[in-house]
């Protein structure tokens, strides 16, 4: 058994989405050839609102956990500062039982946010494997390739003029593996694909040059694909980097002009979409570090949106784009939703939720934290002890009074003996006067 990038994902969490997920793709793109306009780009736009949207309920759950966690912040801040140094094991677990109750107060779970994140992730990593690798999702595409692929094959000296192409480098591997050497046909078949999927305008005119008896082929291909690749005149299966090389070289330009529009419209949408997400660090104090590591990445994201955008195939810049646009527009709706929610009816009802469910006491007793550091650090067997003292203490003390009163005896004016003596009769006297 043997796996190309051709071939789907076969990882066994990224894999079934990505399958799931090219379905999907596979779907949208038949329709728009069906309507006469089957374009890679307007796929992928397509594709990326759709799955944002079923996204949406994670997505509204998580800027409803950034927006309550900044409500929350001042007071949790409270509760930091007052343990503040505290290392002690009474205090960390007063801090603890505080830090439970005001999460359950605005009912939000503290690993809610990252348990959000764990079940994007998969699916945005599948997205990119549809979009990264187009033929393996979508047949249409892939029948596009022969039969100038079987021709190819059967051509002196192909496989290694193939590796001299700017689209081969990723596949070095692929050429080296035992089926490719073996002539496994398959194998071959998706590895040639690979390379030729990735090549750029200057690689088919340079395969073109190399094998003229294919030229027809080779012309046709380069052609239907730059149909389904080219959108708003651009090559999705160019990277930016090469185009602005090439309209520079010709003196394009707007050329020149339209390949830098898309890292930088990456780059501008990521910042976007950044700034309208709710952060949960937004009230922190400003020399905090978890703040200022947010900062950083908040201004690096869009400088690295903007590179790897640059220098990939346009058309991972265009779902990047796409991607970042609608979030941006979902979020300025949660966001908009979010406001307009009676927070404080919301954290009313948490409460009683909570008590309900013995979250919160209702009637909480604030003992300081030196009492507790007290006992925290007292020792048990001492405590036994001294129980144990002073229970045969107060034992003898009133056996001693007992016999001392039956035989009539008095007792020194001012001793300890008269005070104890005075107290017990009052004790007495007490429930015939309340009767």
């Amino acid at each position: 058994m043997y796996t190309v990038l051709l071939t789907k994902n076969s990882g066994r969490i990224v894999g079934p989405i990505a399958t799931a997920l090219g379905w999907i793709m596979n779907g949208i793109f038949l329709v728009l050839s069906k309507i006469g306009i089957p374009n890679i780009g307007l796929a992928i736009i397509l594709m990326t609102i759709l799955v944002n949207v079923l996204m949406l309920p994670l997505t509204y759950r998580q800027q409803k956990f950034s927006k309550l966690q900044n409500k929350m912040q001042p007071e949790m801040k409270k509760i930091q500062d007052k343990y503040k140094g505290k290392t002690d094991e009474g205090s960390m677990a007063a801090q603890q039982s505080e830090m439970k109750e005001l999460y359950a107060k605005y009912g939000v779970n503290p690993t809610g946010s990252c348990i959000q994140l764990l079940i994007q992730m998969p699916i945005l990593f599948g997205l990119y494997r549809v979009f990264y690798n187009i033929p393996a999702y979508l047949p249409l595409v892939k029948q596009t390739f022969f039969p100038l692929v079987d021709d190819l094959i059967a051509q002196a000296g192909s496989s290694e003029f193939l590796q001299t192409l700017s689209g081969a480098s990723t596949f070095t591997k692929q050429f080296e593996n035992e089926n490719f050497v073996n002539g496994v046909t398959e194998y071959v078949q998706n590895t040639f694909i690979d390379v030729l999927n990735k090549c750029s305008t200057a690689d088919w005119t340079a395969l073109a040059e190399k094998f003229a008896s294919l030229t027809d082929e080779i012309n046709s291909t380069a052609a239907k694909l730059a149909e389904y690749n080219n959108f708003l005149g651009l090559n999705l299966g160019n990277s930016p980097s090469f185009m602005l090389k090439s309209a520079w070289a010709n003196g394009a330009i707007l050329a020149c002009v339209g390949a830098l529009l898309v890292p930088a419209l990456a780059a501008l949408s990521q910042y976007l979409s950044i700034k309208v997400m709710p952060s949960g660090s937004q009230n922190t104090d400003s020399n905090d570090s978890t703040a200022a590591t947010m900062r950083t990445m908040n201004t690096t994201m869009p400088l690295m949106s903007a590179f790897f955008c640059f220098t990939l195939p346009a058309g991972l810049g265009i779902y990047w784009i796409a991607s970042a646009v609608v979030r941006t527009i979902v979020s300025i709706f949660v966001n908009r939703h979010i406001d307009k929610m009676d927070i404080d009816a919301m954290i009313a009802e948490n409460i009683e939720k909570a008590k309900a469910k013995g979250k919160i006491s209702d009637k909480k007793k604030d003992v300081p934290s030196r009492t507790v550091n007290q006992y925290s650090s007292m020792s048990t067997k001492n405590i036994k002890k001294t129980d144990k003292y002073s229970t045969r203490v107060s034992n003898a003390r009133e056996k001693e009074l007992e016999s001392m009163k039956n035989n009539g005896k008095k007792y020194k004016k001012g001793s300890l003996t008269a005070i104890a003596n005075m107290n017990i009769e009052a004790a007495e006297k007490e429930p015939d006067q309340k009767k």
